[in-house]
């Protein structure tokens, strides 16, 4: 079975006070970094940036990590990423702090884990 990691880039960015608000693209470029080299047991990982961050790295595959850019809000845009990997028949984890959106997640038939827990795995 496929693993499939999605990150909601928003919530993990701006749950630590180090100043990723002078600089979105700048903070989402990290993280993505940070995701290329982890040693995460994913066979997929999601970026989803919405807004400024979206500046800061191109959508698209690079390597196991796919960034997407939302459209509009991110929350949605994670709840289709999210649907479309379950329905595939893939294992699901998303990060995010956002209570309601890990409701609806977890209601699709994924895991949902705080942005804590991946900074934790990702160093």
């Amino acid at each position: 079975m496929t693993s499939v990691l999605v990150v909601d880039g928003a919530n993990v960015i701006g749950s630590r006070p180090d100043g990723w608000w002078k600089d979105r693209g700048g903070a989402a470029r990290r993280l993505h970094e940070r995701l290329m080299v982890a040693d995460l047991p994913h066979d997929e990982i999601v970026l989803v940036l919405e807004g400024a961050a979206k500046g800061g790295v191109k959508a698209g595959r690079d390597g196991h990590v796919r960034v997407v850019h939302a459209p509009r809000d991110g929350d949605s845009e994670i709840e289709r990423v999210t649907s479309a990997a379950v329905e595939s028949g893939a294992q699901v984890t998303v990060v995010t702090a956002d209570r309601f959106l890990q409701s609806r997640v977890q209601g699709i038939g994924a895991m949902a884990m705080s942005p804590s827990w991946l900074l934790g795995q990702i160093g």
